[in-house]
């Protein structure tokens, strides 16, 4: 059973979403109450005071009420997470063999799923997604783990057959060190295990620093880490405000790595620090995918696919479909037959079963994507579904399912990431201008193409610029499949086999075999 990690005395404290835009600039400022349930860092195998002894709030997004209160870090604590993660590294960790560390990576993973529903449910209450979806993703979340359980010891060198004589060459592969792990709010614990993962069977230590929307969760997910017997210091969680936190982490001389995800404006700040030292990165960023309905699609399959691909998690999704290009001859039947699907969604409390689309996680999202809507209607765009807040639901934090029809591709509704329940509809003529539309945005996550041809489909997955191309289905992912994005949807790929690959060096081996070591002024 899960174990509360305690904290310590409260104080008062503004947010910061990732390292750029924050609660502080939409204004917001909240006093902690001493009874809400504290959580402190997780530093060396144990909870931590923070260093200054502040803490912020965290709010369930439905009920608009502060439960509990996490660590607001400094400099100091960061410093003192990457310490323990480079001793870990160069002591216990670096002595387990690629095995060992393996059957440590199954066993957290069998605790995971055992722990799947009270890890969803402080996750729920942390970003108000559906109680159904969060337990599905922190069960899965264990497969993950596993999937990196079996490939730590996997890793394989190659021998090099080179030009060069009386020489045996070969190449091998060693962890980067420290990682940082910088997590968004949306999905924390399954992004969080995506890098976290393949970084642990890489033979990397991590500090994680989750949103500070969304702590607790990952915080709960320490206490398994410890029951996993993973080393103290292996894994490190430090929480707060990016400009105090993550600014400290990514420029540490100790660390090696960063591993992002999160926004365009964040992650491009992240690259620029990480770039003045040398250090590599890992950064999955924005989307403004085109779902792509074609004349000869299942209809009404195509529709529970746009569904899928933009009301699903209340459209807070990097990967979410939300340009829906739609062939000219079936536009108003297609956006007559969605707009009734949608029209039956169910909204509300997202801990109910029943409940379709739950609330938007953070006052500043809901913000922003209100103010979408309206940038939509003044460009020019139809609203046909939707396109209003619903105060009348729990503390307020909800936005209907919105349509907009009428859409060109130069619109800022069709260039920008809402990141919320806004669709934008926009027609095209063939497979050409399908692929024209397709690509003219700065993103490159993802593209789903709905067909009955087999030459349809090639020919998409081939010209579409993306890291990610469904057929007839939308958001299906996976341990064991790569992901990432073209483009300014960021660097590198998570899951699959290529994901450990980001968090190794590689080295190559030069062995003489010629014990006659040649002259090196006289030339043969």
């Amino acid at each position: 059973m899960l174990c509360r990690i305690a904290g310590y005395s409260p104080s008062f404290g503004h947010y910061h979403a990732g390292l750029m835009g924050s609660r502080e600039a939409a204004g917001t400022e909240m006093p902690v109450s001493g009874n809400l349930r504290s959580y402190g860092h997780f530093i060396d195998g144990a909870s931590v005071a923070p260093a200054a002894g502040a803490y912020l709030p965290t709010e369930d997004p439905f009920t608009g009420a502060a439960w509990a209160q996490i660590a607001r870090g400094t400099a100091d604590d960061a410093n003192a997470a990457v310490e323990a993660a480079d001793r870990a590294f160069h002591g216990p960790w670096s002595r387990l063999s690629a095995t060992e560390r393996g059957h440590l990576l199954w066993r957290l993973g069998d605790l995971v799923q055992a722990n799947a529903a009270q890890l969803a449910e402080t996750e729920r209450r942390d970003n108000g997604k559906l109680a159904t979806e969060v337990v599905a993703q922190v069960k899965y979340m264990g497969d993950y783990f596993k999937y990196y359980a079996g490939l730590a010891d996997k890793v394989q060198s190659h021998v090099i057959p080179t030009d060069k004589k009386g020489v045996f060459t070969y190449t091998k592969y060693e962890p980067k060190g420290v990682v940082v792990i910088i997590t968004p709010w949306n999905s924390p614990l399954t992004l969080t295990s995506w890098k976290l993962a393949p970084a642990l069977a890489a033979g990397c230590t991590a500090v994680i620093k989750p949103s500070e929307f969304t702590s607790a969760s990952m915080l709960e997910l320490a206490e398994l880490i410890i029951e996993a017997e993973i080393p103290n210091g292996v894994v490190n969680v430090v929480t707060g405000l990016g400009p105090e936190v993550g600014e400290a982490l990514v420029t540490h001389p100790k660390t090696a790595h960063i591993g992002f995800t999160g926004g365009e404006v964040a992650g491009r700040k992240i690259y620029e620090l990480a770039a003045h030292h040398f250090k590599t990165v890992t950064l999955e960023l924005g989307g403004k995918s085109p779902n792509i309905v074609f004349d000869d699609a299942d209809l009404p399959q195509a529709v529970k696919g746009v569904v899928s691909g933009i009301f699903a998690a209340s459209g807070q999704s990097c990967q979410a479909g939300s340009r829906l290009l739609v062939q000219q001859n079936i536009h108003d039947r297609f956006v007559e037959m969605l707009v009734e699907f949608v029209r039956s969604a169910k909204l509300g409390d997202p801990a109910v079963p029943e409940t379709q689309v739950g609330p938007i996680a953070t006052r500043p999202q809901f913000e922003k994507i209100l103010s979408y809507i309206q940038i939509a209607k003044d460009e020019g765009a139809r609203c046909v579904l939707g396109g209003k807040a619903r105060p009348d639901l729990g503390a307020g934090m909800f936005i209907e399912p919105t349509i907009f029809t009428g859409v060109r591709n130069d619109m800022r509704i069709a260039q920008e990431e809402v990141f919320g329940p806004v669709l934008a509809v926009i027609p095209f003529r063939d497979e050409q201008d399908a692929i024209r539309i397709g690509n003219d945005v700065a993103y490159g996550l993802a593209a789903a193409v709905w067909t009955r041809s087999l030459h349809r489909a090639m020919l998409l997955t081939d010209k579409l610029k993306a890291g990610t191309v469904w057929v007839n289905n939308y958001r299906a992912t996976s341990f064991t499949s790569p992901f990432g994005g073209y483009k300014k949807s960021g660097i590198g790929r998570e899951s699959g086999t290529e994901a450990i690959n980001e968090y190794l060096h590689t080295k190559t081996v030069w062995i003489s075999t010629d014990l006659d070591v040649p002259n090196p002024f006289i030339r043969r």
